[in-house]
């Protein structure tokens, strides 16, 4: 099954992407007053699927790939960032009260998100700050 790793990674990547995009593009919807778009159903449900495809790939990468690939601990971090992404992104689109809190939780979540991303970038707890502290 390794011979489809670099299929099974660019699919991961791809929805990591899509992920991202119909995040801000639902929270960008919720932050100008437009909620009802952004709760729209062929909207929500492309995201879950996306969201769906995206821990499909991410635990089929997890599978294939050695133990020691993880000694350095960045996939743990990725992974609480990731339930912080999530909690994060359920207040900013419906849960919050007030568009203060909203817009708080949502620009968290678009940070978090970016932290994510550099975590499983550079494969090193610290991210993006990795590649600037050395």
């Amino acid at each position: 099954m390794f011979e489809f790793y670099p299929q099974i990674k660019a699919v991961h990547i791809a929805c990591v992407i899509l992920s991202g995009l119909l995040f801000a593009l639902r929270g960008t919807l919720v932050q100008t007053g437009h909620g009802a778009a952004a709760h729209w159903a062929p909207l929500r449900y492309l995201s879950y699927t996306v969201d769906s495809a995206l821990l499909t790939a991410a635990l089929m990468l997890l599978t294939l790939l050695p133990g020691a690939y993880f000694a350095n601990g960045w996939l743990t971090v990725k992974l609480v960032g990731v339930v912080l992404y999530v909690v994060c992104g359920s207040l900013a689109l419906k849960r919050a009260r007030g568009r203060a809190m909203q817009r708080g939780f949502f620009i968290a979540a678009l940070l978090i998100y970016a932290n994510i991303v550099g975590i499983a970038w550079e494969h090193h707890p610290l991210g993006w700050l990795h590649a600037w502290l050395g």
